[in-house]
Order: structure tokens, then C-alpha cells, then sequence
């Protein structure tokens, strides 16, 4: 049954200074899709949502007159405090901060048998003292290459590959006052790995990303190009559980090549893939799913 009591309404919240096209298509997608459902989205940025608290420590939010949010930011306060008002989010903002956060992804996946690149966390730096410590022992651990990333960014930017350690130092100049992490370098899946986006807990659709040069990431916006291909039954079995432990409606996950009869290895998870690549690589309709999966949560009763 469909709840047929209002007009249905969905919000869409974007970043407060830059929205990027892939995000606008994505908004057009998906209102292109529910428009056959008679569900109205209507898109405000961060700066527009009125929500805080007050002197008495209790939530103040604006009237919302909307169904859901269709959250494509990553400011976890807001999206916390749309959810204390009442608001349900795609996706949730613990499922967000999840995933801005990479430490915070791998971590939270630590216990549910995904294998992950052998990961460890750089100290926080706050002073201008310059102390190796850190680094002397970071190689006892992992050998090189080892990529150096921070924790927080997308589409391959602020990821760094050391070769030696003079290199190594020189990387951390750069980064060493951002939260970041160093892993180890899967060499079996260099300049290549597979983007497989899961829509509820299930496998939707997938290709394979690959650099056209040297470069060891094969982001789009680095560059690279996507290819079809056909997921092997590992693959979507991996994706589907990383779906699921961290309470995605809606992911893009990352997985290398291990190497050992196709055992997949989590690189990263984007809780606002985009649409537009995976859709054209594969001709799966994405956005439709996506937008499915919202109307049944939201307006079956």
C-alpha cells in the first residue's frame, strides 16, 4: 500500500560553496526518476538548513516539510541534526561519517572479516618540532611503496605514493598536519582496481576502473576510464557485506585485486558515488533503483 495522506516531497542538501556537475546530475537523475513516482524534490545547500541548539541545550529546526532528505554533503553535524529533528537521511549520518572519514571506515570493518590493506594511523601534529620516530617505525611495519593518504577527500586527491624514505619525508611535509593513514601498496592491482555500487544492501552494478598512464590510482578524475565487467561471486559478496556493516542505503565501494583466486581487498567507500559513470559504463539504470529503494522506505506502508 502507498500512503496516499499528502503531497509527496523530498529534500536534497548539498554542499554550502561548491557543488560539483557530477552532484547536479546526480540531483537530476534522481528527480527524473521520481517525478513518475510524484515525488518533488527540492534542493537547499547546508547554509540553508536552519537547525541548532540553543541555551537550553534543546534542538531548533524550522519547519521541514518533507519526506526525506536525499543528503549529498558530508557535514555530519548537519546531518545529525536533521535526524534529531526527525528527518530520515540517504544515507544516515552515522553511514556518512563513516565513510568521509577512511581511519573511520576501516575501522568500523575491522570485525566483519573484509580484507583490507595492512593500515596504520599518522599521530596528530600540532607543533613546528619535527620528530622521525613515527616514520622509523612506520617502516618496521609496512614495506615499500607505501601510499600515504588523508583521511579525508575523494576522487584520488591527497594520495601519495613513497618509493624510499627520503621520499617518505618528503610526503610528510606535506600532509603531516592532516589526519591521514599509511597502507600498504597491493601491487596486483596497480593502476586498476573495481567500483561496485550497492543500493540497499545489494549489489546494483559494477565496473572496472583503469589508468591510462602510470599513475597507480585509476580515479576518473585522475584520469582514468571505466570498462565493463562482469563481478565475480566474491566480489559482490564483499561489496554487499561492507553495504550492510555500515548501514548504507546507497555506496560506491572500491575493491583491489588480491591476487589469490580473485579475493577482493577493500580500497575505499564513497557514500555519494556518482551516477554518471557507473551508469554509462554498465546501462544499468541506478538512479531508478536508488530512487525505488527511497519510496519503498519511505511511502509503503
Amino acid at each position: 500500500m502507498i500512503r496516499t495522506d499528502r503531497h509527496f516531497r523530498g529534500l536534497v542538501v548539498v554542499n554550502a560553496y561548491d557543488v560539483l556537475p557530477a552532484i547536479r546530475h546526480f540531483i537530476d537523475r534522481m528527480a527524473f526518476e521520481f517525478k513518475d513516482k510524484n515525488v518533488e524534490l527540492e534542493v537547499k545547500s547546508a547554509a540553508e538548513i536552519y537547525a541548532f541548539i540553543g541555551s537550553d541545550g534543546e534542538l531548533y529546526s524550522a519547519d521541514l516539510p518533507y519526506d526525506f532528505c536525499l543528503f549529498l554533503d558530508k557535514d555530519r553535524y548537519i546531518s545529525h541534526l536533521l535526524e534529531q529533528a526527525g528527518m530520515r537521511l540517504f544515507n544516515k549520518a552515522k553511514a556518512i561519517a563513516a565513510c568521509d572519514d577512511k581511519m573511520i571506515t576501516y575501522m568500523n570493518l575491522m570485525h566483519f572479516g573484509i580484507r583490507m590493506p595492512k593500515t596504520v594511523s599518522g599521530p596528530l601534529h600540532y607543533s613546528l618540532l619535527d620528530n622521525e620516530d613515527f616514520l622509523r617505525n612506520l617502516i618496521n611495519v609496512i614495506p615499500f611503496p607505501i601510499v600515504v593518504k588523508g583521511n579525508f577527500g575523494s576522487m584520488g586527491e591527497n594520495v601519495f605514493l613513497a618509493h624510499d624514505y627520503e621520499e617518505l619525508k618528503q610526503i610528510e611535509t606535506k600532509v603531516a598536519y592532516r589526519p591521514r593513514l599509511y597502507q600498504e601498496f597491493i601491487e596486483s592491482s596497480k593502476g586498476f582496481d573495481y567500483r561496485l555500487v550497492c543500493v540497499g544492501g545489494k549489489y546494483v552494478a559494477g565496473y572496472k576502473r583503469l589508468s591510462l598512464s602510470d599513475d597507480f590510482r585509476s580515479n576518473i578524475a585522475q584520469g582514468g576510464v571505466g570498462v565493463e565487467h562482469t563481478m565475480s561471486p566474491f566480489q559482490i559478496e564483499t561489496a554487499e557485506r561492507i553495504a550492510r556493516a555500515l548501514e548504507l542505503d546507497y555506496c560506491g565501494i572500491d575493491l583491489l585485486e588480491s591476487g589469490i583466486r580473485e579475493e577482493p581487498i577493500l580500497c575505499e567507500v564513497n557514500s555519494n558515488a556518482f551516477l554518471q559513470g557507473i551508469e554509462k559504463t554498465t546501462g544499468v539504470n541506478v538512479a531508478k533503483v536508488y530512487a525505488d529503494h527511497i519510496f519503498d522506505e519511505i511511502y509503503r506502508i
